[in-house]
C-alpha cells in the first residue's frame, strides 16, 4: 500500500489484524461463557440431585397412585383413572373435611398473627419484667406438639382441669372440650396458637424496634392519635414482616399433624378431621393408597393457589420501602 493510501486511510492497512483481534476475543468470551455454565451446572447439581430425589420423583410418583387402587400390601395396583377424585369431590365427608380445615387455618393463622402483634405492641413498651415475659411466651414454640398436646388434655380435663377449675370459679360449667363436636375444633386451634405465639411475637418485635423513630415524631407533629399513628406508620412498615408471618403460618396450619392427633384423632365425629389428618388416615390406617394420594395432590393445588394469590396480593398491598 502506497503512502499516499495510507494517508488517506490510516485504519485500511489494519483490517485484517483488528478482525483477527475480535475474533479472538469473541471465541475467549464464547469459551468464558461455557465455562460459567459448566461451573454453574456442577454448583446446582448437588442441590437438584436432592430435589429430585425427595421432592419431583415424590409429587410424580403420588400423581401416579392417585390413579391406582392399591392397599400398599398388595403387589398388584389396579387403575382407576379419576376414580379417586370423583369419590372426593362427591362426598360430604370429604367436604366436611375441606371445612373443618379452613376452619382451622382461619382460626389458628388470625389467631396466631392478631395475638402475636398484640402482645409485641405491649411488651414493646418499657415495662418492668418484659424480658422474662418475653422468655416464658417464647418457650412453648421449643417444645415439641405432641408434649404440648399431652399437658393440654389434661388441662381441657371437664371435670379436674385447671381450666374446669378457674371457671368454676365464675360459677361457669367446662364444656367436654375434646369430646364435643362444637368444642374439639376450638380446643385444638387454641393449643396451636399458644404452641405458634412465641415466634410470631418475636419477629413482630423485631420489626417494631426497627421502625425509625422519626416517623412517630413526624405523626405526632401532624397531631395523629395513637390509634391513627398505628394505622398509618405502624401497620404500613410492619406489612412485609405480616405478609411473611401469614404465608408461613398458612403454609404450616395445613400441615398441622402432630396436635390433633394426640388430642382428638380426627375426632370426636370427624369434627377436627383436617386435610393432612385425612390423608394420614387414608394411606396408613385404611390402607387406601390412592385416596390418600388423591386428596394429597387436593391439598397441593389448594397451597400452591394461595401462594400464587399471596404473591399477587403482595406486589400490590406490601410496603417495603
Amino acid at each position: 500500500m502506497s503512502d499516499a493510501q495510507q494517508a488517506l486511510d490510516p485504519g485500511a492497512g489494519r483490517t485484517g489484524v483488528d478482525l483477527g483481534f475480535r475474533e479472538r476475543i469473541s471465541g475467549w468470551r464464547q469459551r468464558a461463557g461455557r465455562s460459567e455454565v459448566i461451573l454453574f451446572l456442577l454448583f446446582i447439581a448437588p442441590n437438584m440431585m436432592l430435589f429430585s430425589v425427595f421432592t419431583f420423583w415424590p409429587m410424580i410418583y403420588n400423581m401416579y397412585l392417585s390413579t391406582v387402587r392399591w392397599d400398599m400390601i398388595s403387589p398388584t395396583r389396579q387403575s382407576v383413572g379419576t376414580a379417586n377424585f370423583e369419590y372426593l369431590l362427591t362426598q360430604g365427608s370429604f367436604h366436611n373435611v375441606l371445612l373443618n380445615t379452613f376452619y382451622f387455618t382461619a382460626g389458628a393463622v388470625g389467631g396466631t398473627l392478631i395475638l402475636g402483634l398484640l402482645f409485641a405492641l405491649l411488651l414493646n413498651q418499657p415495662l418492668r419484667g418484659r424480658d422474662g415475659v418475653r422468655a416464658v411466651v417464647f418457650a412453648p414454640t421449643l417444645l415439641s406438639g405432641a408434649a404440648i398436646a399431652i399437658v393440654w388434655i389434661y388441662m381441657f380435663d371437664p371435670r379436674f382441669g385447671i381450666i374446669a377449675q378457674m371457671l368454676a370459679l365464675s360459677g361457669i360449667t367446662s364444656p367436654r372440650w375434646l369430646n364435643d363436636p362444637s368444642w374439639a375444633m376450638v380446643a385444638i386451634i387454641i393449643v396451636y396458637v399458644w404452641k405458634n405465639l412465641g415466634i410470631t411475637l418475636v419477629i413482630y418485635l423485631a420489626g417494631l424496634q426497627a421502625i425509625p423513630k422519626e416517623l412517630y415524631e413526624a405523626a405526632k407533629i401532624d397531631g395523629a392519635g395513637p390509634l391513627r399513628t398505628f394505622w398509618s406508620v405502624t401497620l404500613p412498615m410492619l406489612s412485609p414482616i405480616t405478609f411473611f408471618l401469614f404465608v408461613t403460618s398458612l403454609l404450616s396450619s395445613f400441615q398441622a399433624f402432630d396436635i390433633i392427633h394426640v388430642m382428638t384423632s380426627g375426632g370426636p365425629v370427624e369434627s377436627t378431621m383436617t386435610l393432612i389428618y385425612y390423608v394420614y388416615e387414608q394411606g396408613f390406617v385404611v390402607f387406601n393408597a390412592g385416596r390418600a394420594a388423591a386428596a394429597a395432590l387436593v391439598l397441593f393445588v389448594i397451597m400452591f393457589v394461595i401462594t400464587i394469590l399471596q404473591l399477587h396480593y403482595s406486589e400490590r398491598k406490601v410496603h417495603y420501602g
